[in-house]
Order: C-alpha cells, then structure tokens, then sequence
C-alpha cells in the first residue's frame, strides 16, 4: 500500500520589518486584527497527508516564540492527527541560516516547502499545487508571475548598464518546494553562500528548478501599501479575483424649473440676476443629479428617498448639504466616491463660461474629481424654452 504523502513546511518568520515601520517583526504586525503569520499558516490546511511544519522567528524573544507556537497551535487544530510535528526555532543571522536551522527540525518528509510568513494571502491552492509538482517531477519548484516592466541593471553610483530581456524574466514567490532529501543536502553545503532564495541555494548544488504559475495574492508585505492592500483584500475579499468588483457605477437626473423669487444655484455655484430654480431646497439641479447618481451607485436609494421635502432641516439647503450627506451616506456603507461627471442642459444661465469653476467646486463638496460639461436641446423641450434646466450625471464609487 502507497504510503501517504509527508510534507515538512518551513515558515520563515524571522525578518524584522524594518521597511514596514511597525515597529515589530514583520509576520506579527497584525493583518485584520490577528498577527500576519496566523493567516500565512491557515494557508497549510489543504496539503494532503501528513505535516510537519518549522517556524523561525526573531532569535531570543520568547515571547514572540511562544505566540508563534500559540497561532500555529490554533491555525493548525483543524489537521488533527495529520499534524505530525509542530516547532519554533531561533532564527540566525541570514534567510540562508534561518531556513537550516528550521529545516534541522523537521522529521523524515518526500517534500519540503518554504514559505514567507510575510505573503500571508497567498491562496491554499496554491502551496498544495507546489508540493505536488515537487511530488510529480522530482524537481525543484517555485511560483513564477511574469515581468511586464522594463528592467535595468544599474550600477552602484547609479548608471544603466543592461536592459535584461523581460521575456525571459520572472517574479518569484514562495512557497518555493523541493525533494527534501535533496534539500537538506543543498542547505549542509550552503555555509552562508549568496543565494537569495531557496531555490537559488538548491541549484548551486546542482539541483535542478522549474516553474509554475504563481498568483497575485501571494506578494510578500514589505511595505505600509503592501499591508494595506492586503487589509483591503480581506476587507473585500470578492475583488481578489476581480478587482472591479469594487467598482460600482451610478447614473442620475435632475430637472428644476425657473422661478423669478428664487436665488440662482446651479452646480455649486450662484448666478445673480438670473432666475433660480423652484424647488424644496435651492433647485441645484446639476448637484442633485450627482447625489443620485452616487446614491444609486451603492444601491442606497435617491435624493428623494433620503433627504426628502418633509424634512424641515433641508428646506432650502444647498446642493453642498447633499453632497456632503451623501459622501457621509457612502461612507457608513463603506464606499467612497472615485469620479463623477455632470453634464447642464440650458441656455440660461450662460453656464458653459464656468464649467471649470463649477468642477472645482464640486470635487471639493465630492471629495473627488467631478467633470463638468453644458449643452443646449436646440430649442427643443422644456430647456430650449428657456423654462427650467436639466442635468445628468454618472458617478464612479469604489470600495472605502
């Protein structure tokens, strides 16, 4: 009977963070409210068989040690028996020595995984097709994205001295896998050679490495954006394989008539001596188009629905006070405008002679850049009698 497969994971989790300004070891920043290795662990849970994992963190901080021992505890109950050992060692001075002395407390295993505590989104999937890959070759294997920039090599004061051909390039992630008898051999020749990742040191033993496709999810938390992606990614995690999921896109119409006792408001801004629109509050068209169609963006209804003409506090409001309100209304569903556009039907106001100004105006009330345009009906309909205005918006809101 085929005995079931065995794999030894070594977590690396002994870098500092410095770039990440945290002011702790970087796999214990907390990520969603738990310490960033926790979620690097979970990730083991869909390996087949039997597991063995080494966690290296920071050398002589007990305390982090036992709380790695604790998250691993928790994040790994659910293998049961399959959990055939669990340990945390100190790291050392380098990646290379960190590594070794995790690798050393592993038991017998086919297959060895590295893994950075620090890509902690990188999907389950993934870890369990390395290992199998390792398992089906006999090779080294390392997920691989594609290079799409250009790159240089530059000199130490600064000076391009090669454009590598990108096409051959690749970005490397972990978990990197190999045989693990093959590793450990690698690692007791390594010393403390230059190689960068583990992949490196096993071919400078003469192991041979290929590829597979990685997956975007699996960058590494290096700085404070990478932590903030990844913040936004389990916030929301629909738009991981879809980031326009976190797009929406509303649209919305307005239409006011004149009336001589009104002062003139249209798009944020005042137009003396001219007639101004009838209306429960001051009858900005231009602005109430922008509320609905940011309102109707996130799915929470229209202006009337909202601010409606019963309530006393928006008699005679502003087109700022729903703006205002409605940014605030995005903002409790967690959502924030990105863009809007808005477009005036008229031939009065002269309004096409401050569109830019009423831009400026309004991004300000949107918190966003707001596009403003002016056209007349020919003289057709209600505008081209000169009997109201009329107005209509799209606006772009995205996840907060």
């Amino acid at each position: 009977m085929q005995r079931p497969p065995r794999t030894g994971v070594v977590v690396v989790a002994a870098g500092s963070g410095t770039r990440l300004g945290e002011g702790m070891p970087k796999a214990f920043v907390p990520l969603a409210g738990e310490p960033m290795l926790a979620h690097t662990l979970r990730g083991l849970r869909q390996l087949p068989g039997r597991i063995a994992v080494s966690i290296s963190v920071p050398a002589g901080d007990t305390a982090l040690a036992a709380l790695a021992q604790q998250l691993a505890a928790d994040a790994l109950a659910p293998l049961g028996a399959r959990l055939e050992s669990l340990s945390v060692v100190d790291g050392g001075q380098s990646r290379t020595e960190s590594v070794s002395r995790a690798l050393a407390q592993l038991p017998e295993c086919d297959v060895v995984l590295v893994h950075d505590a620090a890509r902690a989104l990188t999907p389950a999937s993934l870890i369990a097709e390395v290992a199998g890959a390792v398992r089906a070759t006999g090779t080294g294997i390392i997920p691989v994205l594609p290079v799409y920039d250009t790159v240089k090599e530059v000199s130490s004061d600064g000076r391009v001295i090669g454009t590598p051909d990108r096409s051959t390039l690749r970005a490397v992630q972990t978990p990197q896998g190999f045989p693990a008898a093959a590793l450990r051999e690698a690692y007791r020749l390594a010393d403390n050679q230059s190689a960068t990742d583990d992949a490196g040191t096993f071919a400078q033993a003469g192991g041979e490495v290929q590829t597979i496709a990685g997956s975007p999810m699996a960058f590494k938390v290096t700085t404070p954006a990478d932590l903030a992606r990844a913040e936004q990614l389990l916030a929301h995690p629909e738009t991981a394989s879809d980031p326009l999921a976190a797009l929406r896109v509303g649209i919305g119409t307005d239409a006011h008539a004149f009336d001589t006792d009104c002062e003139c408001w249209l798009a944020g801004l005042h137009f003396p001596n001219e007639p101004g629109l009838s209306g429960h509050s001051d009858g900005d068209a231009a602005a109430h188009a922008i509320v609905d169609a940011l309102l109707g963006a996130a799915g929470l209804g229209t202006i009337g629905s909202r601010f409606g003409t019963a309530d006393p506090r928006y008699a005679g409001a502003s087109g700022e006070v729903f703006l205002r309100g409605t940014v605030e209304l995005l903002a409790e569903a967690g959502w924030r405008p990105l863009n809007a556009s808005v477009q005036v039907v008229c031939r009065r106001p002269r309004f096409g002679d401050r569109i830019f100004e009423a831009g400026r105006v309004l991004s300000e009330y949107v918190g966003a850049p707001v596009s403003v345009s002016a056209t007349t009906s020919d003289g057709l309909g209600f505008t081209g009698r000169t009997e109201g205005v009329f107005a209509v918006a799209v606006a772009t809101i995205t996840r907060a």
